[in-house]
C-alpha cells in the first residue's frame, strides 16, 4: 500500500510544480576549471561535505577496508606478453602512483614470480616534479625494442608521449633523436621503428575537432621536427577524431586512417605508396581485425549485398585487396542469434576467438578453417553462469590468457591452450568477504513499452523480503557499453556485508543485446533507457526486496546523466543518489571538452527539434521548486578534462539556490577515473558506502 500511496502523492506535487526559468546561467562561471573563485567554492563544499559524510560511525573501517582490498598483494597481476616477457603495472602502498614491470611467462606462473622493474611511476614523479599518472605503453611490433610511454599530469586525457627503450629500460637519450610529443590529447602509433603516424595539436588552431581530439594527420620521420612531419590526412573539425595505425595480419601491416565522422560512423582509408585509398565498408560498421588477408567487420546495422543480406550485429569478412580495389566481396562470419551476441572478437595465430553474451551470460567459442574453408567451432569449457574476458591474444601463438569472474566468486586466472582447449589455472583471487553467505539472481522485468529488461540481484540467502533492505541498483546504458558480473570484494565487504543488497541493471543504451539494444535509446529514445531503469527500481519495491525509503542509486559519466534523469524525473522513487563524474547541463554539454564528440549518442542541443527532446530529461534544465529531492552525493574530479567538473559544479549550486539538500566531493587529481592512486580511491569508495549508509538504513 505504501508503495501506491507515495507515488501518486509526489505525482500530484511534481504535476503543481513548475520548472525554474532562466534567460541565463547564473552559475556558468563554475566552467573555469582552475579559476580562483570556482576552485575556493570546491574547497568549502569539499569541507562541508567531507566533514558530513566522515561522520558516519564506521567510516574508518570503510577507508581500512578499501585500502586492503585495492592494496592487496595477492590481487592478479594482469599480464600481456611483449617480446619474450610479460608485462604488468602494479600499485600498491609503497608504489602509490605504480611501476610498470616485467617478467618471464614460465616465471609469471609461479604463486610468487620475480618481478622486474621497467618504469617507476612514483621515482620518475619525484625526480622531475611532476604528479605524473601512467597512461599507458604502446610498443613498435614486431620488435617490441621500442615504445611510447604516456604519461598524464594529475589522471587528465590530456597526456606527454615519450619513446622509451625496453632493452635498456629508459628513456630514449636526446642523442638518439628520440619521439617525444608535448602535452595534449595525442594518437601517435607506429608505422616502423623510425616512423609513426601523429594526431596532435600543431598550435595552428586547425589541427584539432570541435570535439578536442586530432583532425590532422601527420607521418613523421625520426631525426626531423614535428613541424616538418608530412600531412598525409585532415580530417573535418566537425568530426570526433582523425587517427592513423596499423594492423597486422599475421607479421603483414595494413596502415590505416580513421576519421570518426561521429562517435558511431567513420570513414577508413588504407594509406599506401603515399596514397590514401578510401575502404567501401559502412560507415557504422567497426573494423575488427585482419586474418589471412580477410578484413573482419561487425555490422551496426542491417548489410544489403548483391550476394544476400546480413542481419545487424554480425560479424562478416571481405578479402583486403577485393575492398581496396573497391569491390568487396563480403561474407558471413557469425550472426547472433535472438539472445546471443557478441561481447568480443580476437584473432590468433590460426583461429578467431569469440566471446558471445547469450542472456548477458559469457561463453568462449574458437572458429577454425576446415580444408573446404568452412568454419568450426568448438566451446571452450567455462561454466556459463559468470564473466569471461579474453586478453593477451597474439600473432605468433594461439595461447592466452582468459579471466573469469562472477558476482561472488572472485577472479581467476587461466592460460587457455588454443589447439586442445585446455584451461590452466595461472592465478587466482582469494575470498576477501564472505561470499557464501549470499546469492545471485536474474530477473527480467517488462519496461513501460514492453520490452524484457534483465537485472542481477546479490542478496543475502535468508534476506527477509519485507521491503526494508538497504538497496543499491547501478546502471550505466549507454554508448554500447555492457555491465557484466564481476566480483568486486568493495561492494562485498562496505555493502553486502553490511547488510546491503547490490543490483546491477542491464538497460537499453548498453551492449548486452547488440547494436539494437543500444539503439533503442539513442537520441529521441533516450527516455527508454530511463523507463528501463525506473521499470526495474519498481521491481525490486514490487519483489519487496526493498522500498523507496531503502533504494539508492548510482551511476558515473553517462551513469550519472542517467542518475541525474533518474531522480529529477522520479524523486520519490529513491531515497539516495550517487552521482559520479556526470553529464547534467545538456544544453551546452557539446561546448565543454569532449562533449561534441557524444551528439552520436545524444543529439546537438544547438539544433531546436533536437534539444526539444534533450531538454525532457537535462537534469540542470529539470530541477522544479517546490518538489522534494533526496540528498544527492555529487562526485566529481578537477583534472576530468573528458566530462567538465561544471556539470556537477553548477548542478549543485543551482539545487543549493533553490534551497535543496545536497553533497559534493570533487577530488583534485584523478582525471575522468575520479582517483589517481588508492589511497585516494579508498576514501572516495568509503564516502560513497558512508553516504549510502546514512541515507538508506
Amino acid at each position: 500500500m505504501l508503495k501506491r500511496i507515495i507515488p501518486l502523492c509526489v505525482a500530484s506535487a511534481m504535476t503543481m510544480a513548475t520548472p525554474i526559468q532562466a534567460e541565463e546561467d547564473k552559475f556558468i562561471w563554475l566552467e573555469d576549471v582552475e579559476g580562483a573563485k570556482p576552485m575556493a567554492w570546491v574547497k568549502q563544499q569539499n569541507e562541508v561535505s567531507a566533514t558530513h559524510i566522515k561522520s558516519y560511525k564506521g567510516f574508518d573501517t570503510l577507508v581500512a577496508n578499501s585500502l586492503d582490498i585495492l592494496n592487496n598483494k595477492a590481487r592478479i597481476p594482469y599480464a600481456s606478453r611483449t617480446g619474450d616477457y610479460v608485462y604488468n603495472f602494479w600499485k600498491d602502498e609503497t608504489h602509490t602512483r605504480g611501476i610498470y614491470r616485467r617478467t618471464t611467462l614460465e616465471e609469471y606462473a609461479k604463486a610468487e614470480p620475480k618481478w622486474e622493474t621497467v618504469l617507476d611511476i612514483d621515482a620518475l614523479g619525484k625526480a622531475e616534479g611532476v604528479n605524473w599518472v601512467y597512461k599507458g605503453m604502446n610498443c613498435q611490433y614486431p620488435q617490441n625494442e621500442r615504445c611510447l610511454v604516456s604519461l598524464s599530469r594529475g589522471g587528465a586525457d590530456a597526456a606527454e608521449v615519450r619513446e622509451f627503450d625496453l632493452t635498456t629500460k629508459t628513456f630514449v637519450d636526446k642523442t638518439q633523436q628520440p619521439f617525444f610529443v608535448s602535452e595534449a590529447k595525442s594518437r601517435v602509433s607506429w608505422i616502423d621503428k623510425d616512423t609513426v603516424f601523429v594526431g596532435t595539436d600543431f598550435g595552428d588552431g586547425q589541427s584539432m575537432t570541435d570535439s578536442g581530439y586530432p583532425s590532422i594527420v601527420k607521418l613523421w620521420k625520426r631525426g626531423t621536427p614535428l613541424s616538418e612531419a608530412k600531412t598525409v590526412f585532415n580530417g573535418d573539425k566537425t568530426s570526433v577524431a582523425s587517427s592513423g595505425y596499423v594492423i597486422f595480419d599475421d607479421k603483414t601491416p595494413l596502415n590505416l586512417i580513421t576519421e570518426s565522422l561521429t562517435f558511431y560512423t567513420a570513414k577508413h582509408y588504407v594509406y599506401q605508396n603515399d596514397k590514401l585509398v578510401s575502404l567501401a565498408i559502412p560507415e557504422d560498421a567497426d573494423i575488427k581485425g585482419y586474418f589471412k588477408g580477410q578484413l573482419y567487420i561487425e555490422l551496426k546495422s542491417e548489410l544489403v549485398t548483391a550476394k544476400g543480406t546480413f542481419k545487424q550485429g554480425a560479424v562478416v569478412s571481405t578479402p583486403v585487396d577485393k575492398l581496396i580495389a573497391q569491390k568487396p566481396e563480403f561474407s558471413e562470419f557469425v550472426s547472433p542469434t535472438a539472445t546471443s551476441f557478441i561481447s568480443q572478437i580476437n584473432f590468433s595465430q590460426s583461429a578467431i576467438w569469440v566471446t558471445w553474451l547469450d542472456d548477458v551470460k559469457s561463453k568462449l567459442v574458437r572458429y577454425t578453417q576446415n580444408d573446404k574453408g568452412e568454419w568450426v567451432s568448438k566451446t571452450a569449457p567455462f561454466e556459463a553462469n559468470g564473466t569471461l574476458s579474453v586478453f593477451d591474444v597474439q600473432r605468433d601463438s594461439d595461447d592466452f590468457f582468459v579471466d573469469y569472474t562472477s558476482f561472488l566468486e572472485p577472479s581467476t586466472l587461466y592460460r587457455v591452450n588454443g589447439a586442445t582447449l585446455n584451461a590452466e589455472k595461472v592465478k587466482g583471487m582469494p575470498q576477501q568477504f564472505a561470499a557464501d553467505k549470499f546469492e545471485t539472481k536474474q530477473y527480467f522485468v517488462k519496461s513501460k513499452d514492453g520490452t524484457k529488461v534483465p537485472y542481477f540481484v546479490v542478496m543475502a540467502k535468508d534476506i527477509k523480503l519485507d521491503g526494508s533492505n538497504p538497496t543499491l541498483l547501478y546502471a550505466y546504458g549507454g554508448f554500447e557499453v555492457s555491465r557484466l558480473p564481476a566480483y568486486s570484494a568493495t561492494v562485498g565487504k562496505n555493502w553486502l556485508e553490511q547488510g546491503g543488497v547490490y543490483v546491477l541493471a542491464n538497460i537499453r543504451g548498453g551492449g548486452e543485446y547488440g547494436p539494437a539494444w543500444h539503439q533503442a535509446a539513442l537520441k529521441q529514445n533516450r527516455h527508454k533507457a530511463f523507463e528501463d531503469f525506473e521499470a526495474i527500481a519498481e521491481d525490486l519495491i514490487a519483489r519487496k526486496i526493498t522500498t523507496s525509503q531503502h533504494l539508492g542509486i548510482q551511476g558515473g559519466s553517462n551513469g550519472g546523466l542517467l542518475m541525474g534523469a533518474a531522480f529529477t524525473r522520479r524523486p520519490d522513487l529513491y531515497n539516495a543518489v550517487v552521482c559520479q563524474v556526470p553529464l547534467l547541463d545538456m544544453k551546452r554539454y557539446n561546448k565543454l571538452l569532449a562533449g561534441a564528440s557524444w551528439m552520436g549518442e545524444y543529439g546537438n542541443p544547438d539544433i531546436e527539434n533536437e534539444w526539444q527532446y534533450i531538454n525532457t530529461y537535462s537534469p540542470y534544465h529539470n530541477l522544479k521548486q517546490g518538489v522534494k529531492y533526496p540528498k544527492v552525493f555529487f562526485t566529481t574530479s578537477t583534472r576530468d578534462d573528458r566530462v567538465h567538473p561544471a556539470h556537477a559544479r553548477k548542478m549543485v549550486a543551482k539545487m543549493e539556490d533553490m534551497g535543496i539538500d545536497v553533497l559534493y566531493y570533487e577530488n583534485i587529481e584523478g582525471g575522468h577515473a575520479g582517483a589517481a592512486d588508492n589511497t585516494q580511491a579508498a576514501e572516495l569508495i568509503s564516502m560513497v558506502y558512508a553516504y549510502l549508509m546514512q541515507q538508506l538504513r
